[in-house]
């Protein structure tokens, strides 16, 4: 029954799809293979996503990624989490998994949400096209525009959200005990030193 709870937008969507079908055919077969259609893609993306998560997992130490992308990384930090963002391939969907694993490792709440929304809006192949085909003045313009707003927003919700928020974000994803949690002061000063 727990997994009827876990599945339950999926089964409503399904059972609209299945609602659709019933009062028009044409329409039902399109949702369908609409539906196939990005199955499919999601399956082309996914495992490799999760075999470069294991390898991830394994053979980056966690001190390293702490380094990099803690709390204390500052400026350095920001440009790591864009730079692994924006140079990411694949669909917004494969970086929640790697943002997973960032958090279990150690990286920074706010260098976590940059890295999510340079996934999204700054993908390098995506400057490039629109470098050919709208102009480098409208890529550069939209490139620094996005990021600026990448910037503001990750430090907005990472001091928006309070410390037992982000604490509870990390122990979803973290097998790091609580008081050593990189997302929140109050795991920082608990922490041995």
């Amino acid at each position: 029954m727990n997994w009827l709870m876990r599945y339950k937008w999926v089964l409503a969507f399904l059972l609209v799809d299945v609602a659709l079908y019933i009062y028009d055919q044409t329409l039902g077969r399109e949702i369908m293979r609409r539906t196939q259609e990005s199955f499919v893609e999601m399956l082309s993306f996914i495992p490799p996503i999760f075999v470069l998560l294991g390898l991830l997992d394994v053979w980056v130490p966690r001190e390293k990624v702490v380094a990099h992308l803690g709390l204390d990384s500052g400026m350095a930090g920001m440009g790591l989490a864009t730079f692994l963002g924006a140079a990411a391939a694949g669909p917004l969907y494969g970086a929640f998994p790697v943002a997973a694993v960032m958090m279990k490792k150690g990286a920074s709440f706010y260098n976590v949400m940059i890295f999510i929304g340079a996934w999204a809006t700054l993908k390098l192949p995506m400057f490039l096209f629109e470098t050919q085909y709208l102009g480098p003045v409208f890529a550069g313009t939209r490139w620094i525009v996005s990021l600026i707003g990448i910037v503001v927003i990750a430090v907005t919700m990472d001091a928006l959200l309070s410390s037992a928020e982000k604490q509870e974000i990390y122990r979803k994803h973290s097998e790091v005990p609580p008081n050593q949690q990189p997302g929140c002061e109050q795991g920082k000063a608990l922490a041995p030193k």
